[in-house]
């Protein structure tokens, strides 16, 4: 597992991914944003699902299944960042908010992808 962590919380990837749900659900508030349930709800969830998959991964106490579990959070990471392409396209957050949610994403995305990284170097061959 990851040294010196003994909770979630205290991954840098987890905390990141918290912020970037909320940057999210806030985002999906506003406008026409708010009123499409479809994408919002969508798009909230891959969020969640982001944070949820490092938490939930680093509670089986494998580095294994860690592993797998960061695998997941990236590419729900991936899913944020196709679907504010969405939103971006049909006008519900202008560009300013898009470039700065997307390279939020990016960002938690090299983040898990590094501690993934890392604990695939920790696997036995």
């Amino acid at each position: 597992m990851t040294k010196g962590i003994e909770r979630f919380e205290d991954l840098i990837a987890w905390q990141k991914a918290r912020v970037l749900t909320r940057a999210i659900y806030e985002a999906t508030q506003k406008n026409t944003f708010a009123r499409d349930f479809g994408l919002a709800g969508q798009i909230q969830r891959a969020a969640v699902s982001v944070m949820s998959n490092v938490a939930e991964g680093f509670e089986r106490g494998s580095n294994r299944d860690f592993h797998r579990f960061l695998c997941m959070a990236k590419a729900s990471c991936a899913e944020v960042r196709s679907q504010l392409y969405v939103a971006h396209d049909i006008g519900y957050i202008q560009p300013d908010e898009f470039n700065q949610l997307l390279l939020q994403a990016q960002e938690v995305a090299r983040v898990i992808g590094g501690l993934r990284a890392s604990i695939e170097r920790q696997l036995p061959d």
